[in-house]
């Protein structure tokens, strides 16, 4: 069963962090693509590598689905080395590019309902639930709401959940508790993203923080 997640509190929060941070702008890329390579690249890593990574593959003008299922691996790893885990990623990249080849390319998905591209997606060796789910948000612009370890700590800080639910029941909750509104699930896991790491971090640093009323790690720090 998902979590009941007050409606209220979790837009409250929303408002907060738009008001301190201002649009993030997120996911940038310059195509869906581009998000989707983005998507394989960010796992288990800080962002700023993987921009070093697609800027690789842009100058040597591979940040395409022709251009990705043309390289050889072990030079496509190369390029992508500074995202981390580049053996596996460049595996994971292919999978997914040879995913999209039989299926149409992007344009060839699109058409297809939100919960069976997500069952798809999931179907591809390397594409977990929080992958797909920045895909099919951030790509494909589905209503699905991202679910991350920045968002576990932040509810969880502040009541709205356990913290250690299942993907999916978490997923859902969250869901139920929001207006189905695409543009409102980017910007709010993008402001989750960006307070996570500038304030609420694993060693929360609460002083400044614009989210402190009603925190319950700041009351007992």
């Amino acid at each position: 069963m998902p979590p009941r997640i007050p409606s209220k509190s979790l837009l409250s929060i929303y408002r907060r962090l738009l008001a301190a941070h201002g649009p993030r702008h997120w996911w940038p890329a310059e195509s869906r693509f581009e998000v989707l390579v983005g998507a394989v690249l960010t796992q288990n890593t800080a962002w700023s590598n993987v921009e070093k990574a697609i800027g690789n593959l842009k100058q040597a003008g591979l940040l395409s689905l022709d251009g990705l299922l043309g390289e050889a691996p072990d030079e496509l790893a190369a390029l992508i080395r500074p995202a981390g885990y580049f053996n596996v990623k460049a595996a994971r990249l292919g999978n997914l590019c040879r995913f999209l080849r039989r299926h149409g390319d992007i344009d060839g998905l699109a058409g297809l309902d939100t919960a069976l591209l997500r069952q798809r997606l999931l179907g591809v060796n390397g594409v977990g639930p929080e992958t797909a789910d920045d895909i099919l948000l951030y790509a494909f612009e589905r209503p699905v709401f991202v679910i991350d370890a920045y968002t576990r700590r932040i509810l969880s800080r502040y009541g709205l959940i356990a913290g250690d639910e299942p993907y999916e029941s978490l997923r859902l909750g969250i869901q139920e508790a929001l207006p189905e509104d695409v543009a409102l699930f980017n910007e709010y896991h993008a402001l989750i993203v960006h307070h996570s790491k500038h304030f609420c971090k694993v060693k929360a640093l609460c002083p400044g923080c614009p989210l402190g009323r009603g925190c319950k790690r700041r009351m007992v720090s």
